[in-house]
């Protein structure tokens, strides 16, 4: 059986839902329950570490018995294992759920199966629904399940030409104010933010996300300062209000204590050097180019060497958006995946 138009609006709600919950260590997660006649009877979301799964703070809402018979719809494949919590699968079970659909696996070896076993006591299971908008809203937690290291975000400014810079070295501003509102809104979205130590010594960036009128907003990306130059004592990035971790260069190694310090999402912003190392060594999720109809010349590119010598060897990208920011360009790119044209 394929899922219901009520259970599509169902799954469009739980996502909406999920959002509520903290973006962190553990996945954003929002649960719908519908009757047999597909009205909503209750719903929840993960509100962090400790409490309720989604499914369970649905279930939470009402009385004993009032679940027999109905359908859950949940954004990720609800959990077959014990933690703080017990397993999602066995309380849909006990409640006696007899339906289940969801929109992606739950990629965590340690916590995945839940499927399985509601479909090996008779409950009636259907996946993938609404896929790619869940993919969407834990992009960022799948790229840690999966991959081991946070999820990248490469950023740069440039001009029509690919220019970062001017030949004397300034680049404020390439883009407009609507350009950099977008950035700040994208810091602000992010666990940390990435510049090289080039970047830090010639702009001495604040790396803070700031609102139009120059206040900090409520979210702020910790400052992660990549190679071996000493961060000068009146450096800006000093007066952070989360600090600044440095690192010597290493990006496996940086990537992997940011994944252990809790940060799922990277915002790359620091410099031609840094974005080229990130691509070079295949670590970058997703490209953010804001692009100023201007030109530059000379030699100040946007992208320094990414280890390309043929057109065969390009580094391949999906564009997924393109926006206009004032008189700006903001293009939205992955990685192509192998294969495709």
């Amino acid at each position: 059986m394929t899922a219901t138009t009520a259970e599509h609006d169902a799954m469009r709600r739980a996502l909406a839902l999920a959002l509520r919950g903290p973006r962190g260590v553990n996945p954003q997660v929002g649960a719908v329950l519908l009757s047999p006649e597909g009205h909503v009877i209750a719903e929840g979301w993960h509100r962090g570490a400790g409490t309720p799964h989604a499914e369970v703070a649905a279930l939470s809402q009402l009385e004993s018995g009032a679940a027999r018979g109905a359908t859950a719809i949940v954004t990720l494949e609800p959990c077959n294992h014990h933690g703080r919590t017990g397993p999602c699968a066995e309380a849909l079970l006990e409640a006696g759920v007899a339906r289940v659909v969801y929109a992606i696996d739950d990629p965590n070896p340690g916590s995945s199966g839940g499927a399985e076993r509601l479909r090996a006591a008779g409950v009636e299971v259907e996946s993938g629904v609404l896929a790619d908008e869940a993919h969407a809203l834990l992009d960022s937690w799948l790229t840690v399940q999966r991959l081991g290291r946070p999820h990248v975000t490469v950023k740069w400014a440039q001009t029509l030409d690919g220019r970062a810079a001017a030949a004397d070295g300034t680049s404020q501003w390439i883009t407009g104010a609507p350009a950099r509102a977008d950035v700040h809104r994208r810091r602000a979205q992010a666990d940390a933010i990435v510049v090289g130590t080039g970047t830090l010594l010639a702009d001495d960036p604040a790396l803070t996300a700031r609102a139009e009128d120059g206040s900090l907003l409520p979210a702020q990306p910790l400052p992660v300062v990549l190679g071996e130059r000493a961060v000068p004592g009146d450096a800006a990035v000093r007066r952070h209000p989360l600090g600044f971790v440095q690192y010597p260069g290493d990006l496996g190694a940086a990537l992997t204590d940011l994944r252990d310090r809790g940060v799922h999402r990277v915002f790359v912003e620091g410099g031609p050097a840094v974005a080229a190392s990130f691509v070079r060594e295949r670590v970058a999720d997703e490209f953010l180019v804001y692009v100023a109809p201007a030109l530059l010349g000379g030699d100040m590119l946007a992208l320094r060497d990414i280890g390309v010598t043929s057109i065969g060897e390009a580094v391949r990208l999906t564009l997924t958006d393109v926006e206009r920011l004032g008189d700006d360009l903001l293009l939205v790119a992955s990685p192509a995946i192998e294969g495709d044209t």
